[in-house]
């Protein structure tokens, strides 16, 4: 059985998967202390493996597609939605 708080949580979270050209550790790491410290982000993972470096944002509800990438991009990060 599917705990309720779960359920509620679920329905709050919104998935975003972007293309990024985060093709360094450095690069990883300044993505993960904007991330890390982002009340709004549950959860985010880069696959740097993917020939289009996605990065997948899990985010309450409160942070759209826009914010995320106007972040990523203010820290010289070229990030845009994946189509």
């Amino acid at each position: 059985m599917i705990s309720p708080f779960y359920q509620q949580r679920k329905k709050t979270t919104r998935l975003h998967i972007l293309k990024t050209e985060a093709k360094t550790k450095l690069a990883v790491n300044t993505i993960k202390l904007l991330f890390n410290s982002h009340p709004a982000i549950v959860k985010w993972s880069i696959d740097l493996e993917d020939i289009d470096k996605v990065l997948r944002v899990e985010t309450t509800s409160s942070l759209t597609m826009e914010d995320i990438i106007d972040q990523v991009k203010a820290r010289g990060i070229y990030c845009e939605e994946l189509e």
